[in-house]
């Protein structure tokens, strides 16, 4: 994993300003603390950050490969797994490789395969391809959206970058708000609008989607999309498909040149990778390492809700014994989960999701003194139906995001004069509906049929995509990789099609997926009940929290003390701890919040417009 920025300008040649691609660059050195490259040209200037994984010693980027008198000069972030059979088909049509890095399969793709290069790639990646005899960028972003892409275009020049920050290191993109990006932030944050940066001017490349910059100028596409079919295999069948598919992906992603391991909770999603990883890896004479988090003061603290009915730490334990993995249990200080705050908030460009955030933020730092690639569960539910809007139509079908409880929360704090929030809820629920209608539909399919389609799709792309960013720049911020098995797009292409009475089967959520694994996990792993991210319950959290909001309060001029409804406030202070996002998002995790949206307007010197 890596980091990408650059400029481009076809019409103006000669106008790179290299000082501020270099610190663009530089803003983006802890996504890759191993090397350093740029490329200029008179129209095009790339930069980018290593964090070696594979081939440590000839993987340096840029990269270049010329063919037929024609070079070509790839910057490239993820991880390609298909590479092999990639590498021996391209060989075959007159690739002459140098590595044994990905990369460079990757360039080799765009060089025989064009623009339809993204189509052979089964990966997470995001990449701009130099082409010189076309003048042209290419640039593409895998299916689901794992790794990031962000730009901006100012008259003739095209900037990028894998995270927002280092587009601020142009003079000319300065960090301004529009109403749609505060109604973003107060209404959905941590989930953003799918292509939206949030900040003014900003963009993020869609998921599934390529592009290219010419002097003609700006295009982009998709490559590829979800598509409804008829799906006619019965239980038995349909799990197999899934086992097939979900082992192929583990075993894909256990391909490293630098120590890896997997993040095990102990709930369903992260032993299924962790029961196929560590077969895998035993059948070749090697031991997998596993992580489990706790938090200081929890096992005191928790208190079991209808979100999260049980602890991790007794699963996560006994099951790492009996698979045999190397096991480490990572505990958080409540200080530090706090002190990490805004960190979290610098590291994803964003106020976003709290102590979620920045307890996931103090793990991988710790995880980085052993490990640099992990394995995570992430995109399991939103795939195979594990949360209630799955099979609840009153919660889907509410005129708005089903996993946002009270979307009113956060944005009645705040003056109506500067949210204009009656404005901003109905431009929401139109964003909601029209998202909704979008969803690719079976004629004559039944009402839960489709109901879970719908929940698939905005699972997917909006729920699953805050999940994948937390994910990303947490453990960027680390120097770490990760990998996500479960969003191999070949599993989401096929479990959206199954019908609902197999994923739902006797009721139970996700039972596809339990099916699929069984042999694999013992059965009170296998049929335990959904638990999520784990989060601290230790009293002192909120008690730090409050004071460190209270000092923001305090601060005369800042967003916080200017705008905030004080009495408002100390109404929900009061008030009952009830979760109003997600199945974490809760009264300390608000105040938390809180915090880190002043830190971000302080920081950014986020100016509204």
């Amino acid at each position: 994993m890596c980091s990408i920025n650059g400029c481009v300008d076809f019409c103006l040649p000669h106008t790179i300003d290299k000082v501020a691609v270099r610190a663009a660059g530089r803003a983006l050195a802890h996504r890759g603390p191993d090397a350093h490259g740029e490329f200029f040209a008179p129209s095009v200037g790339f930069y980018h950050n290593r964090l070696a994984i594979m081939d440590p010693a000839r993987g340096t980027q840029p990269m270049q490969a010329t063919h037929d008198g024609k070079t070509y000069t790839i910057i490239y972030n993820g991880e390609i797994y298909n590479c092999a059979g990639l590498r021996r088909e391209l060989l075959r049509l007159g690739a002459v490789f140098v590595t044994d890095c990905d990369t460079e399969v990757v360039l080799w793709s765009y060089i025989f395969w064009g623009e339809k290069c993204p189509t052979h790639l089964n990966g997470i990646f995001a990449f701009a391809v130099y082409d010189p005899a076309r003048e042209c960028v290419f640039f593409a972003r895998d299916r689901l959206g794992v790794k990031p892409f962000f730009y901006t275009r100012l008259g003739t020049k095209f900037y990028f970058a894998s995270e927002v920050k280092a587009l601020f290191a142009h003079p000319e993109i300065t960090p301004a708000l529009s109403r749609e990006g505060l109604w973003q932030l107060l209404y959905l944050s941590p989930v953003t609008l799918p292509g939206s940066g949030v900040f003014a001017g900003i963009d993020e490349l869609l998921p599934a989607h390529a592009g290219r910059m010419t002097k003609e100028g700006f295009e982009t596409w998709a490559y590829w999309q979800l598509e409804a079919r008829e799906c006619r295999d019965d239980a038995k069948t349909a799990a197999a498909t899934v086992r097939e598919l979900f082992c192929d992906a583990v075993h894909r992603q256990l391909n490293s040149d630098v120590p890896l391991a997997v993040l095990l909770s102990g709930g369903l999603d992260s032993s299924a990778i962790t029961a196929v990883a560590a077969e895998h890896l035993r059948e070749h004479g090697q031991t997998l390492s596993t992580y489990s988090f706790e938090y200081e003061g929890n096992r005191e603290s928790f208190r079991p809700t209808l979100f999260q009915p049980q602890g991790d730490d007794a699963y996560a334990a006994q099951l790492a014994t009996e698979l045999g993995t190397a096991h480490t249990v990572l505990t958080a200080p409540t200080e530090a989960v706090a002190a990490a705050l805004p960190a979290a908030t610098l590291a994803r460009d964003l106020a976003g999701q709290a102590d979620i955030d920045s307890s996931l933020l103090y793990f991988c730092r710790e995880i980085k003194k052993r490990h640099t690639v992990l394995l995570s569960g992430e995109c399991s539910d939103e795939i195979f139906g594990g949360y209630p809007w799955f099979y609840r139509p009153e919660m889907l079908y509410r005129d708005f995001f089903p996993w946002l409880h009270d979307p009113h929360t956060r944005i009645s704090l705040f003056d109506e004069r500067i949210t204009h929030a009656n404005e901003g809820l109905e431009y929401l629920r139109e964003v909601c509906r029209q998202s909704t209608a979008d969803c690719p539909r079976l004629s004559g399919e039944s009402a839960e049929d489709e109901t879970a389609r719908v929940a698939t799709w905005l699972s997917t792309r909006y729920f699953m995509t805050n999940l994948l960013a937390r994910k990303d720049r947490m453990s960027m911020y680390s120097a770490v990789e990760v990998r996500v098995p479960f969003a191999d797009h070949r599993i989401l292409e096929y479990v959206f099609n199954v019908p609902w009475r197999i994923k739902f089967e006797n009721g139970v959520e996700k039972a596809l997926l339990r099916r699929a694994m069984e042999g694999y996990l013992p059965d009170r792993v296998l049929w335990r009940k959904k638990s999520p991210y784990p989060k601290t319950h230790n009293p002192a959290y909120e008690q730090t929290v409050r004071r460190m909001l209270e000092a923001r309060l305090a601060k005369k001029g800042s967003f916080l003390a200017e705008h905030l409804d004080r009495h408002r406030l100390q109404a929900l202070l009061d008030g009952e701890n009830e979760t109003w996002q997600g199945q974490l998002m809760a009264r300390p995790q608000l105040i938390a919040w809180l915090c880190q949206f002043s830190d971000w307007f302080e920081s950014y010197h986020v100016k509204l417009i």
